[in-house]
């Protein structure tokens, strides 16, 4: 799921992301994006059954 991402890559981005927003809204930020990717997951499983009952 992840590719070419190990350990040490991951680590950069949380040190980014810590940097960036800082440690108070860094669980804010992470909430967010989880609401932002079910809410996508969820447009796409709509779009797929209206797909097939139209077919």
């Amino acid at each position: 799921m992840l590719g070419g991402l190990g350990l040490p890559e991951l680590l950069v981005i949380l040190l980014l992301a810590f940097i960036i927003f800082g440690a108070g809204k860094l669980p804010g930020v992470g909430k967010a994006l989880g609401q932002s990717i079910r809410e996508f997951k969820i447009a796409v499983n709509k779009s797929d059954e209206e797909e097939k009952e139209q077919e």
